[in-house]
């Protein structure tokens, strides 16, 4: 059944899970316009936008897990140099900005004390401010030097799903108009890459009802755990954060996001029978250094396997190696390396939606949580 059916859902969480291929598309179509990339939203920074020597993104939350993946999209494709600051602690650093450095301050409401905070204080030292946000009349939308919107209309449940996906939607876009500025990418291959975007929509509209099934029936077979370990490499670590950010959020689980690799370096200690490992296991086959990462990833599943780890696998379909090695395994469609994390991050929405509904918990409105902290 199609995302977009007049169907209703048990909670706002699930329904706002399945308004995301609409929520991608309104968000690339309205930043593309004419072949051109955020050709209004970005006038105002002039002919200035391709002179920055450095961009500084500044988030909290969700918010600040989307600026981490935009982080490599950005230094991947247009070797822009990118630093990701948690908002709360931006005004508090020693003054590393410029008139030479872009401050892009991520809030989904537009309104986040911290996030307004890091905002004015970019401006206070004379670096350019590029707002994205989810709320076109936001203090953010309307106090920075040029604005980014995501599409995604109101999100009413506290947990953060479509609100995630379209920033990384709009992430990707300006790290294409980011390498098109820098010369690192002509039109005719960003136009190639905005085609692979667009076709991310139907490709999770085919899948959201099974993935959902599945979500399910993993929750059910992970029950009685209550420790998560997320693990992922490269850009596939801010969807390993995220992930454990959703099961903190929804189901009051101790959760913990970590480089694969950092896995062997302490956290091991969790590992049994009571935790569960979830893993980031996807490649692009055809982007060599994906790969690479991929097998490092394997290898460390191996680790956890052999000390009788329970795991829960993320990778591409058809994929038996990666599945051989997880208790249970959410397939997700083949992608380019940075739009990966589009489509790993929406089974680890579904599956801590089923966990945290499974024991009780209130996914809609979480224990202590609100939409935007604004104090």
């Amino acid at each position: 059944m199609s995302a977009e059916s007049n169907r209703t859902y048990p909670h706002r969480m699930l329904a706002e899970i399945y308004e995301q291929p609409g929520a991608w598309r309104a968000t690339i179509e309205r930043s593309v316009e004419g072949g051109q990339i955020f050709a209004r939203e970005l006038a105002s920074l002039g002919q200035g936008v391709r002179a920055f020597e450095k961009l500084v993104i500044a988030a909290s939350g969700s918010s600040r897990n989307a600026g981490l993946a935009g982080e490599l999209q950005i230094e991947d494709l247009s070797g822009l140099p990118v630093d990701v600051e948690y908002a709360s602690e931006y005004a508090y650093r020693s003054p590393g900005s410029s008139a030479g450095t872009l401050v892009m301050v991520i809030s989904q409401s537009g309104a986040s004390a911290d996030a307004v905070a890091a905002l004015r204080e970019a401006r206070k030292r004379g670096a350019a401010t590029l707002g994205l946000t989810n709320a076109p009349d936001s203090v953010i939308a309307r106090e920075a030097d040029a604005k980014l919107l995501t599409r995604a209309t109101a999100e009413l449940a506290v947990p953060a799903t479509k609100s995630f996906t379209t920033q990384l939607a709009v992430l990707f876009l300006f790290a294409l108009r980011m390498a098109c500025e820098r010369g690192r990418m002509d039109a005719g291959a960003a136009a190639g890459q905005i085609e692979r975007l667009r076709a991310l929509p139907g490709q999770l509209e085919q899948r959201l009802d099974a993935w959902s099934a599945e979500s399910l029936a993993a929750a059910r077979r992970f029950a009685g755990c209550k420790v998560f370990q997320c693990i992922g490499r490269g850009v596939h670590y801010a969807i390993a954060r995220e992930g454990a950010l959703k099961l903190k959020e929804i189901t009051y689980s101790h959760a913990e996001g970590y480089p694969a690799g950092e896995l062997l370096h302490g956290p091991n200690a969790l590992v049994g029978e009571s935790s569960v490992v979830v893993a980031l296991a996807t490649r692009d086959q055809a982007d060599p250094g994906s790969v690479v990462r991929y097998e490092k990833t394997l290898a460390v599943l191996e680790y956890v396997k052999a000390r009788h780890g329970r795991t829960l696998i993320i990778s591409c379909e058809g994929d038996r190696r990666a599945a051989a090695l997880g208790d249970a395994t959410l397939f997700v469609p083949d992608a380019p390396e940075l739009l990966l994390p589009l489509l790993e991050v929406v089974p680890l929405q579904l599956f801590a939606y089923h966990f945290g509904v499974l024991h009780g918990c209130d996914v809609d409105h979480p224990k202590n949580l609100v939409k935007a902290v604004t104090t």
